[in-house]
């Protein structure tokens, strides 16, 4: 084939999921050269290729296996990744698909801003917008980690230059969170990064209950991410802002996400409790005082979990007090002076609902292909 603007990696972990949906996302609706590389991981290829029928034998399409008995998409990405030859790579989640016309359009913007990574724009099936990251009003170029909020896109879903970031990879070894290391190192780059949001989107589909990303996992586990972003020399070499605007993310998003997803206080043994106090310990020690700029309710929520001895329930009830997110404590830090930080809930909340605002449809050069 033609050599491709784009590589497109897909990890297949089961032969139910439709990863013909996803490779004809790609194939079918691309003017531009692309290739799909679709990884078959620990399952056996021919329902894989029994699914893929339509498309296999044709220029564009080509299938690994990976068997590695490792349950974590780290592995066949970092493999679909190893064969990319593209100037650009993206991946796709093998139950997700690509609107028509998405990798046209951000290869238009990479073009049209020499941006080494495009954010795609993210909608659930249904057609409803995902408001990450949430960048400052009608941003979409030249885009800042700290100002735009970039660290609450956890996904590296769009293009990304190899150029850039050919020897990155995704994390292995790690049971979640492989991709938090991959996306932090992107962000805080120093390369310009631009937004698709006005573009044809990555679409989210929920319709396989298989996902890795869904699996209960202990404390430790969920967390094993940390030491290779925080932990990691390379966050040490950050400036403060920087840093700050990381944790930022790890409190709102994965610690409190973790007490949000454990609802039933008999899913919090003491050992779990200790360790989710010593990783928000580990956080705060490395975020320089950004929790003064969150809401009173996430004050209150984050002092429970530092009291592993605090109980379980009223864990649980902080956590849904904090998602009213028109009250009060939900609104306001507890230190008015902090009021008008980027972090802080009036900002942030004004920035993500800004974030579901649709923008005009940019006006793309009509060539495609990347220069």
């Amino acid at each position: 084939m033609t050599s491709p603007s784009v590589d497109v990696v897909i990890a297949v972990h089961s032969p139910d999921r439709p990863v013909e949906r996803a490779v004809g996302s790609v194939l079918l609706h691309t003017t531009a050269s692309v290739r799909v590389t679709v990884v078959v991981h620990n399952t056996d290829a021919a329902p894989v290729v029994a699914r893929l029928s339509g498309f296999v034998g044709k220029a564009g399409l080509r299938i690994l296996e990976l068997h590695d008995g490792i349950a974590s998409p780290a592995g066949p990405f970092n493999l679909g990744l190893d064969h990319a030859t593209a100037p650009f790579t993206s991946v796709l989640g093998s139950d997700d698909e690509f609107e028509p016309g998405a990798i046209d359009a951000w290869l238009a913007v990479a073009n049209s801003d020499s941006a080494d990574v495009v954010i795609a724009c993210l909608r659930h099936a249904g057609g409803s917008p995902v408001p990450t990251p949430p960048t400052r009003p009608f941003r979409q170029s030249s885009l800042d980690p700290v100002k735009d909020r970039l660290s609450y896109r956890s996904a590296p879903l769009g293009l990304v230059s190899r150029a850039a970031f050919g020897e990155l990879r995704f994390a292995e070894g790690l049971p979640s969170g492989e991709d938090l290391p991959y996306v932090s190192r992107l962000w805080f780059s120093g390369r310009r990064i631009s937004s698709a949001r006005s573009a044809p989107a990555y679409r989210l589909h929920d319709d396989s209950g298989d996902r890795v990303t869904f699996a209960t996992r202990s404390i430790a586990e969920e967390f094993a991410y940390l030491p290779s972003t925080i932990g990691s020399s390379w966050f040490r070499a950050l400036p403060a802002p920087s840093q700050s605007a990381l944790v930022a993310k790890f409190l709102r998003i994965h610690l409190f996400g973790a007490v949000s997803n454990r609802p039933d206080p008999a899913l919090w043994a003491t050992p779990d409790r200790e360790e989710l106090a010593e990783i928000a310990r580990l956080l705060l020690s490395s975020g320089h005082g950004i929790e003064e700029v969150l809401s009173r309710a996430d004050r209150d929520l984050l002092d429970a979990i530092l009291d592993p001895s605090s109980c379980a329930r009223t864990l649980g009830s902080l956590a849904i007090r904090r998602r009213r997110r028109l009250a009060v404590a939900s609104l306001f830090p507890r230190r008015l002076t902090r009021l008008l930080h980027a972090e802080a809930p009036l900002r942030f909340s004004a920035a993500s609902a800004l974030a579901n605002i649709a923008l005009p449809r940019r006006a793309y050069p009509d060539a495609l292909e990347f220069r």
